[in-house]
């Protein structure tokens, strides 16, 4: 039986579809849309796809991402961020976020991830090590944890608490972002990771 698609039209399907968040028919739009348009398009795309691995890296310090020709992140070496406050998050485009609020002048530092035993990621995948070391070569003074409000990111949160105080780091202070409901959220729609830290976090007015 003939195939229905060309091969290059289907690999680029079956390609696009490997993608977190996109299904069989939205890869099938994304890969008909490209086919219609102009090939430069997809042409451009390849070449930012390829230079992606050849000229992105991870600082060695905070493992935020920074260009090939950079030696440490730029949020690392400026001189007016704070060194002795690091907010710890899960991924590195957490930190576009957090940076986006234009509230936070410390630095960063990048776990790499959550600890997740059900996808087998435990402590030594992750940057708990190089963390401590950031602690006494840069005389930090407060961690902020900025992991996600999910089960694998409060879970990874309170082994980071832990780890900290079992290294020596008793009079370091540990802050949590502060949780609450989203405003337009009804609370019939909040989970209860939510709710939780929304009644822990409750002030007086």
């Amino acid at each position: 039986m003939s195939q229905v698609l060309p091969k290059a039209l289907l690999d680029t399907i079956d390609n696009l579809a490997k993608l977190p968040g996109v299904g069989s028919r939205t890869a099938e739009r994304y890969a008909y849309h490209l086919l219609k348009k102009d090939s430069h398009i997809s042409e451009k795309i390849a070449e930012s796809l390829l230079n992606l691995h050849k000229n992105v890296k991870s600082c060695p310090v905070t493992f935020a991402l920074i260009s090939d020709f950079e030696e440490f992140s730029p949020l690392y070496t400026d001189e007016s961020r704070d060194k002795k406050t690091v907010a710890v998050v899960e991924e590195p485009l957490d930190i576009v976020a957090l940076e986006k609020t234009k509230q936070y002048h410390g630095t960063y530092h990048v776990l790499g991830g959550v600890i997740s035993p059900i996808d087998g990621i435990g402590p030594d995948q992750l940057h708990f090590k190089e963390l401590l070391e950031r602690i006494k070569n840069d005389g930090v003074e407060e961690i902020i944890i900025a992991t996600n409000a999910s089960v694998e990111g409060e879970s990874t949160a309170l082994y980071l608490q832990r780890y900290l105080q079992d290294n020596g780091q008793e009079n370091l202070t540990i802050t949590r972002l502060a949780r609450g409901i989203p405003a337009g959220v009804d609370l019939e729609y909040a989970d209860q990771i939510t709710l939780s830290h929304a009644l822990a976090g409750r002030r007086k007015i």
